[in-house]
């Protein structure tokens, strides 16, 4: 079963996200090439309650994915969910969206919006508290983004 188990393994490395554990693994084959603490989705609901309706749900996506993008000091462009958690009016100006600094030195776009990001909120790794993505420390995202390329696989389960 180990054998079959390893040819089966990605070409190269690939990421494995446990979204119960909050953990993130690069391996490469069966061998773990770096072990990390992560923080991932809270499943928390969030309702606009003047968009007839509309309503967020922050979980991580589980399944099969690939790195699409690596970014390297990302801006944040804050979706309409961030102003309304905040309490805030949705800006009417694209400009007033951006924010620098909240995701870290480095992004890993894997789709939908959904990135591997760094985080100000380092004290809370380990729990399911982000908006669906995937939350490490400064050391952790920079050798994850290093061991990673484009195409690169993510499987989260």
């Amino acid at each position: 079963l180990q054998r079959e188990l390893a040819r089966l393994a990605p070409r190269g490395h690939y990421i494995v996200v446990d979204s119960a554990r909050n953990r993130l693994y690069v391996k490469r084959r069966d061998r773990v090439v770096l072990a990390a603490t992560a923080s991932t989705g809270s499943g928390t609901i969030l309702r606009a309650p003047d968009r007839g309706g509309t309503l967020w749900v922050f979980d991580t996506p589980r399944g099969e994915f690939s790195v699409q993008s690596k970014l390297e000091n990302p801006v944040w462009v804050k979706p309409d969910w961030a102003f309304l958690e905040e309490g805030q009016p949705v800006p009417a100006d694209p400009a007033d969206r951006l924010e620098a600094g909240t995701l870290g030195e480095y992004a890993l776009g894997f789709g939908k919006g959904y990135f591997i990001h760094g985080t100000l909120y380092t004290r809370l790794l380990g729990k399911n508290v982000t908006h669906g993505c995937i939350r490490l420390n400064d050391d952790d995202l920079r050798r994850t983004y290093r061991l990673t390329q484009i195409g690169t696989a993510i499987l989260i389960f």
